[in-house]
């Protein structure tokens, strides 16, 4: 081999070898920026700019409603109704100008997250937010009602139509229990409303309530292995109780989230009340009468 020729493939070599590296540079750099681009896909929603000149107005149409925004006085009974505090996290669905998320946050302290298909109307009531000076407690994130994951929330606020509200029910029945619901102008169909109110406009209030149907197995001090069976539609429910080879229906039987509470006349004719929570399929709670109280378990059968 000449030396030039040797001279020429060293060369060629080096050549090689630089872009190499230099495409390996390249490949590092692409995946950063992949990563970068990802990572801010990712992040806050509420970042979103929007139109920074754009104001919306009553009336305009909206994905599947009109908007109209609630009424101040009405918006912190709900809020008041609900028993919002600083322990909150409140999720309104259906946003718009975010003001009952704003009030959660301004009046209450809770944290509030505003779900807002619109994404102008969402930078609108986020720069709302941040003008209210609740902008570190209130999130109004760009998306949809039937897509976004409001489970973590303790309160729910919405003001849309009865058929979204239905369509809304399961998800929201499926909600820890003792989870509070609060919805401007339309009801949930035949899930009747724990409250009701009025002040200039309509609004309805529930508490999720647990899964209680079925038959359970009591036992406590003066709960001598006792069976409830109970039925439930929402939070009404009725049942009887079997001491023995005697069966009575249950007196006062009442459900809140999952706070359970019903009465009976046992054997010796004293009159019991039974209190406590429910958990999945066991419970924990005390009895009570004239003379004595104590603990009582239960697991569903």
């Amino acid at each position: 081999m000449s030396l030039s020729t040797a001279i020429r493939m060293s060369l060629v070599k080096n050549i090689y070898d630089s872009l190499g590296i230099y495409m390996k540079k390249m490949k590092y750099c692409l995946v950063a920026l992949c990563c970068c681009l990802s990572f801010n896909a990712m992040a806050d929603r509420s970042s979103v700019k929007g139109d920074s000149s754009y104001t919306p107005s009553p009336g305009q149409a909206g994905k599947d409603v009109i908007w109209l925004p609630t009424g101040t006085e009405l918006v912190s009974l709900m809020l008041k109704t609900a028993n919002v505090t600083n322990q909150d996290l409140v999720y309104d669905l259906g946003a718009g100008d975010g003001k009952i998320a704003i009030a959660a946050a301004k009046e209450f302290g809770a944290k509030a997250v505003g779900i807002e298909f619109n994404p102008d109307m969402a930078a609108y009531a986020q720069r709302n937010a941040i003008q209210s000076g609740v902008g570190q407690l209130v999130k109004i994130i760009h998306g949809d009602i039937f897509v976004e994951d409001f489970s973590q929330a303790t309160v729910v606020t919405l003001y849309l139509l009865p058929d979204l509200n239905m369509q809304l029910r399961p998800t929201i029945l499926k909600m820890k229990p003792g989870t509070r619901v609060v919805s401007h102008a339309f009801s949930m169909g035949d899930w009747e409303a724990d409250k009701e109110m009025d002040l200039d406009g309509k609004a309805y209030y529930w508490v999720v309530p647990a899964d209680v149907a079925g038959e359970w197995s009591l036992e406590g001090n003066e709960v001598k292995k006792v069976t409830l069976t109970l039925a439930q539609r929402f939070q009404r429910i009725g049942g009887n109780i079997k001491i023995g080879d005697q069966s009575q229906p249950i007196l006062n039987p009442h459900l809140e989230g999952k706070q359970l509470r019903f009465s009976y006349i046992d054997l010796n004719k004293n009159y019991i009340t039974v209190k406590g929570d429910i958990n999945g399929s066991e419970f924990k709670g005390e009895y009570k009468n004239s003379y004595s109280q104590g603990p009582v378990l239960g697991k569903r059968r």
